[in-house]
């Protein structure tokens, strides 16, 4: 009986499938494909994770070596699903991390070949019917990738580096000086142009620290228009008494600078990278009120590996861009006033680069050599701000390098020094610390102010490329301290520590 009932039932089912079927043909043709369409999905999905599985565990196919290096924040699981997370990203400054992190002798144990690869970049090639194609292109350093065993086959030809592939990968001091240091123009749509900044900038200490000289070779103003020129500024500075400032204004005609190289003209005065990399600064400027010629022929030897990559920081109407080419150098030559000639040889050096919009911003700035070690720590704060909340970055350097990064919160100041200026007495910083944990890696920073001068932004023209209209600031008062650095802390289980001299700037 179970039996009979079992195939009454089963016979049941089939005739109901049936009417239903034959009742409403549309409604099951729509679930058949439906079905049929979730089964194949699945399918596909399927393959693809046994694909993904079996390119994980072969070098080559996922662009050779052990290691792949991806941008802070990238999310592995949703890149290799081929979300939207994993569309299009790209390593910020991946020359400098391949140049001072991935290929630096302090990794040289550990890693025998770095190769910058470029995968399924969305790139827009334009024909000469003015049509515009969207293409997928991918980029890679031959050498670089064959050396990690991952490139592929050529079917004809030869694909071998060529000067760009050698530029990115291995510059001459030359070069590299260059490329970092190159100038710019106004960004598209940028207000207030006029506001435009850019300049070079050095300094240069006596051996016994008690004299210094801040060296600025400006150009201000729009310079994709007519209103703009530039401005040699010599500041020198003697332990315990006033500033002396020396200077002299050029119209744009005696203006020469590229967006392609770090040479600089203003009228006789001028700045030329050396085909060894070194910088040779000359410039013949008058002291503002008296008249008396100072004269200065440098050269200046940057550490190699000691430098900062530069980067442009772009907010609405604000840009900002700075770079430090020499963030460790000596000096060598003269600089002469009214004849009178102080000579260096192997002198602590420094140079800079800054370019962008200035009016309304203020920043906190330093740089020093602490023993072995050489740092840089900063924070730009434009108008708009809601204040000094964004963190600093301290970057520190050693012998072989790029050492580690800090981003403390906050750099505190005892305002427990007075300086006098025009308007009455002005207290300034006498100590500030900078403190970080991350980590396992620990700083501590401490700066001694000896000597302070503070410049009234409101009237113009203010050291370190201001333009010539006055600044509305909160703090309208530009402070330049000298001092010494300490230095304590632990990167990857070393301990640092070690003191020198530096210059540090603030807004009061």
């Amino acid at each position: 009986m179970s039996g009979s009932a079992g195939a009454i039932r089963l016979a049941m089912a089939q005739l109901l499938a049936w009417r239903s079927v034959s009742s409403r043909p549309l409604r099951a043709l729509l679930l058949c494909g439906g079905f049929g369409v979730g089964v194949g999905v699945m399918i596909v999905l399927l393959a693809v994770g046994e694909a993904m599985v079996r390119q994980a565990s072969q070098e080559r196919l996922v662009g050779g070596g052990t290691i792949t290096v991806l941008p802070e924040g990238i999310d592995i699981e949703v890149l290799t699903t081929g979300g939207l997370g994993g569309l299009f990203f790209s390593v910020p400054n991946a020359r400098f991390v391949h140049r001072q992190v991935l290929s630096a002798p302090r990794l040289g144990d550990v890693v025998s070949v770095a190769a910058p690869q470029l995968e399924g970049k969305l790139l827009y090639v334009t024909t000469s019917d003015g049509i515009e194609h969207p293409v997928r292109a991918s980029g890679e350093i031959p050498s670089a990738t064959r050396a990690l065993g991952a490139l592929p086959l050529v079917a004809a030809g030869a694909w071998e580096d060529d000067d760009g592939d050698r530029r990115w990968m291995t510059p001459t001091p030359a070069e590299l000086r260059h490329d970092i240091d190159h100038f710019h123009v106004p960004t598209p749509g940028m207000a207030n142009r006029n506001s435009w900044g850019e300049w070079h900038y050095f300094n240069v200490i006596s051996p016994d620290a008690n004299r210094w000289a801040f060296i600025s070779f400006i150009v201000g103003g729009d310079v994709t228009g007519d209103e703009w020129g530039g401005q040699v500024l010599v500041t020198l500075h003697e332990r315990g008494r006033a500033p002396r400032r020396f200077s002299r204004t050029i119209a744009k005609e005696r203006v020469r600078f590229s967006t392609r190289d770090a040479n600089l003209t203003i009228g006789n005065d001028s700045v030329r990278v050396l085909p060894d990399g070194r910088y040779a600064v000359r410039a013949d400027v008058l002291e503002e009120g008296s008249g008396t010629p100072l004269t200065l022929d440098l050269v200046l030897s940057p550490a190699p590996r000691v430098d900062f990559p530069g980067a442009t920081l772009v907010s609405g109407d604000f840009t900002s861009g700075y770079a430090v080419p020499a963030l460790r150098a000596d000096a060598s030559g003269s600089l002469c006033v009214s004849r009178v000639c102080e000579q260096f040889d192997g002198a602590q050096a420094y140079h800079d680069h800054n370019w962008g919009g200035w009016r309304g911003v203020t920043w906190e700035w330093g740089s020093a050599r602490a023993g072995e070690y050489t740092l840089l720590y900063g924070r730009v704060t434009p108008e708009d701000s809601a204040g000094g909340t964004a963190p600093l970055f301290v970057y520190v350097t050693d012998a072989q390098g790029f050492l580690a990064l800090f981003r403390p919160r906050v750099i505190r100041y005892d305002d427990a020094r007075d300086v006098r200026t025009a308007k009455g007495v002005l207290r300034v910083p006498a100590t500030a610390e900078l403190l970080d944990v991350r980590g396992t890696d620990t700083l501590r920073l401490l700066l001694t102010v000896d000597d302070a001068v503070a410049t009234d932004t409101r009237i113009g023209l203010v050291e370190r490329g201001d333009s010539d209209a006055a600044r509305a600031l909160r703090r309208p008062w530009f402070v330049q301290m000298a001092g010494e650095a300490r230095l304590e802390g632990r990167v990857r289980g070393r301990v640092l520590s070690g003191r020198g001299r530096g210059f540090f700037e603030t807004y009061r």
